[in-house]
């Protein structure tokens, strides 16, 4: 249970502090240029040469029996690591960021966000109805946000229990190692298969674009690229399934950090309406933790360590965010609102509490009430 406790806000107050997170983001906004422009080129450039020298390396390691034996798993497990960097440098800090819109203005074909497909099984398209539209409008909000529980965690005790969370111990475990698969059939909603609400027709017509998706990432990842190796295509496979299973765990433990600590709160669907500005960022903060860390925390978790920042601002280039912090958390104190941010291993180990505990019947502890519904 949290012992946060959140000052009520008079109504004069909410609006104010609306207006100020508001300007915060329009004068960060007002100075995006070549600065912005270069870092998000430089991180693209990681991307592709980093990955490149993952592959290259993973190629002499499939070779290396026949000059040199023992470099075999030395250089495997480089080039594993290497791959998976790239892959988690351009889930995290290139598409997801671009994908929100964060760098539009720049004009660049290749990063617009309505366009962007990226290195995983899920659709660019699927995400940016399940994320970028129900997840940042809703953030938290039962029966709104899908990824509250992704459908197969009871992470809160506001979710109705029922036996099968008895398994959500080792279903988390299965869930973190795939996360990829799980976020491709997120939008599919298959759970409305076994209540009735779809035919398996439906289903296979629906998910002919993840199907042509996963076909491609298969083919990619475990046929061509190994192919390339002849009769040692062996070691690029494992490579491939490595790098993709750093990229799942890292993505699946940065994400459930950003939502699911001990503070983090869910919300009825009833605090939507007539949602002010002030009580938008309101819920978005008390729905939202942070992770601290230095430089290359922050780019490895595309900046998502800044998770209520990012969900202040989603279309506001990531790189800015660590600045935007500052004042946030400024605001935040001024209004004496949480802040809720901490180690990884802080945050993730309450995470990990939270899916033990809500694994068995639980009962929603007394929260305050949203701060916009108190001052009415």
């Amino acid at each position: 249970m949290s012992s946060v406790n959140n000052r009520p806000l008079t109504p004069a107050e909410l609006e104010a502090f609306g207006n100020e997170l508001d300007a915060l983001r329009a004068r960060h906004v007002a100075t995006l240029g070549d600065a912005d422009a270069r870092y998000i080129r430089k991180v693209e450039a990681a991307v592709r040469w980093i990955g490149v020298a993952g592959r290259v390396v993973l190629y002499v390691a499939a070779f290396s029996p026949l000059f040199a034996p023992v470099l075999l798993w030395p250089l495997g497990i480089l080039g594993a690591l290497l791959l998976g960097l790239s892959k988690i440098l351009e889930n995290m800090e290139l598409a997801h960021n671009v994908m929100h819109g964060q760098y539009d203005w720049m004009g660049d074909p290749a990063l617009q966000g309505k366009t962007y497909e990226w290195d995983i099984a899920g659709t660019s398209e699927s995400w940016r109805k399940t994320h970028n539209f129900s997840h940042h409008t809703y953030t938290n909000v039962r029966g709104m946000d899908d990824d509250i529980g992704y459908g197969l965690l009871r992470i809160f005790p506001e979710q109705r229990w029922h036996p099968f969370f008895l398994f959500q111990p080792l279903i988390a475990i299965i869930f973190a190692l795939y996360f990829q698969w799980g976020i491709a059939i997120q939008d599919l909603r298959l759970g409305r298969l076994f209540l009735g609400k779809a035919t398996v027709g439906q289903l296979w017509k629906q998910s002919a674009p993840v199907r042509r998706k996963v076909t491609k990432q298969l083919l990619k990842d475990y046929v061509l690229f190994p192919a390339l190796a002849g009769p040692f295509f062996l070691t690029v496979v494992l490579g491939n399934l490595v790098a993709n299973g750093m990229r799942n765990v890292w993505t699946y433990v940065v994400i459930f950090c950003g939502h699911f600590t001990a503070d983090a709160e869910t919300f009825p669907r009833e605090c939507v309406q007539d949602e002010s500005r002030g009580h938008w960022y309101l819920r978005q903060l008390r729905g939202s933790s942070n992770l601290t860390g230095g430089k290359w925390m922050h780019i490895l978790t595309g900046n998502l360590s800044h998770q209520i920042e990012h969900h202040f601002y989603p279309d506001v280039p990531a790189n800015r965010y660590a600045a935007m912090a500052v004042e946030v958390r400024q605001i935040c104190e001024r209004y004496g609102q949480h802040y809720n941010t901490g180690s990884m291993a802080r945050q993730f180990g309450q995470v990990v509490w939270r899916i033990l505990r809500h694994s068995l019947p639980s009962k929603p502890a007394a929260r305050p009430a949203l701060v916009a519904e108190a001052a009415h």
